[in-house]
């Protein structure tokens, strides 16, 4: 959060605790049950499946709404738990607008895809509202797999060696389990706790300790953690913010957009978070816009995002753009920061256009959102494979990924790597 001392314009409580909560409730409601078979029965049930091809867990979705369609969601959420243990948040979270829906014929024909997010949604909710878990523990294997991050890749991960019966500790550095889905993702987007319910749902296949607290370097080793476990696998994410680069980052005001969004998601009560009355908030992805759509839902009068190329190579969707603009959000394009302005306390940014023409935006709050990094960490890249320097450890989700900041994606390398360890871990060919 901001900087201490505090800037005169950042303040709590410029919306009522009733205003706030509403604005924070869900953006897209549930369908109930008629909703979902009459969203169902515009499915073509396409052979080729484009929608499956573009789903990165490659979830069987005619098959899943034809099972809505049919009456039967429990079936469907099955069929997307099989694929994607986590379809639950990545039915919220996920830009099916880019992936899924935007693929689906009766987009292509109409404009108006199947909404299969919300058709995952209220398969999934159907399911866990039960309680119960959809699959059983194989035996036990009498193999030990460390598991660093309780993200969507690290529990994907520890979820399907469990359900292959491998005993899985998992260390996560946060007091709490969900990684992203937990601290990174925009309150709108995820109402009632649902991320800590997930995890406790998630873990009752069984055959997974949590423990909490534990950092890697800190108070765990990778050195430590492959002499005791058969096989390790990294969903440590990504850790460190880029900077601007020029003098002023440490004024008061100034603050990651990363942290802005954890502390609002931890707060009980969000009114009483401090937000500027002129917020600027520098970038173009999905962090941006959580940003500043919530600075806006928490009552910030003038709430500007800048990006420094067009729009059409910004990495938050158009969907997700349109909803900014539509929250009370100005976007400007193709305008790159130069100057922090103020002394001990930020006044303003200055940007500058391609072509030299500067621009200077009033601000009493400035968050940054220009990506974020990893440091030291035993994971390389070469080409789509991940690499670790030790045979016996994988890695999977921001990390290994360059940081696509996807639930789905991490939850996909997470589930693949878990199945490449058990691979080796029994001695199967895949």
């Amino acid at each position: 959060m901001p900087n201490s001392p505090q800037t005169p314009g950042i303040v709590a409580q410029r919306l009522s605790s009733d205003q706030v909560a509403h604005n924070f409730a869900t953006y897209q409601p549930a369908y109930d049950a008629h909703e979902a078979r009459v969203a169902a029965d515009r499915c073509y049930f396409c052979h080729d499946a484009p929608c499956m091809t573009a789903c990165p867990t490659a979830i069987d979705i005619p098959l899943f709404i034809r099972q809505i369609a049919t009456g039967t969601p429990d079936a469907a959420a099955k069929t997307i738990f099989a694929q994607n243990i986590m379809g639950g948040m990545c039915a919220r979270v996920c830009p099916t607008e880019t992936l899924c829906e935007e693929v689906c014929v009766r987009e292509v024909a109409e404009g108006k895809p199947v909404e299969i997010g919300r058709l995952q949604r209220y398969a999934t909710d159907s399911l866990m509202a039960k309680g119960v878990h959809p699959f059983t523990r194989a035996s036990d294997t009498g193999k030990r797999v460390a598991v660093v991050g309780a993200g969507p890749a690290g529990l994907a991960c520890a979820h399907r060696l469990a359900l292959h019966g491998h005993a899985v500790t998992v260390y996560d550095r946060r007091p709490k389990a969900g990684g992203l889905n937990e601290y990174g993702i925009a309150g709108y987007k995820s109402t009632d706790d649902f991320a800590a319910r997930e995890v406790e749902w998630l873990l009752k296949i069984g055959g997974i300790s949590l423990e909490t607290g534990k950092e890697l370097g800190r108070d765990i080793s990778l050195a430590g953690l492959e002499a005791a476990f058969d096989a390790v696998f990294l969903g440590i994410g990504l850790g460190g913010v880029n900077a601007l680069g020029f003098a002023g980052e440490d004024m008061a005001g100034v603050a990651n957009a990363v942290d802005f969004i954890a502390t609002l998601r931890q707060a009980a009560d969000k009114s009483a978070l401090e937000v500027g009355r002129d917020v600027v908030v520098i970038g173009g992805g999905m962090t941006a816009v959580d940003a500043a759509v919530q600075a806006k839902l928490l009552g910030a009068q003038t709430v500007t995002m800048v990006y420094r190329r067009g729009k059409e190579k910004m990495s938050a969707s158009v969907y997700e753009q349109e909803h900014a603009t539509a929250s009370g959000v100005t976007i400007v394009y193709g305008a790159a920061p130069v100057k922090l302005v103020g002394s001990a306390m930020v006044e303003g940014v200055q940007f500058a256009y391609e072509s030299g023409e500067t621009f200077t935006l009033k601000a009493d709050q400035v968050f940054k959102a220009i990506g974020q990094t990893l440091a030291d960490a035993p994971i390389a890249r070469d080409g789509k494979k991940l690499v670790t320097r030790s045979a016996k450890v994988w890695a999977g989700g921001d990390c290994a990924a360059g940081g696509e900041d996807l639930t789905v994606t991490a939850v996909a390398q997470g589930r693949d790597a878990a199945e490449d360890i058990h691979a080796v871990l029994t001695g199967t060919v895949r």
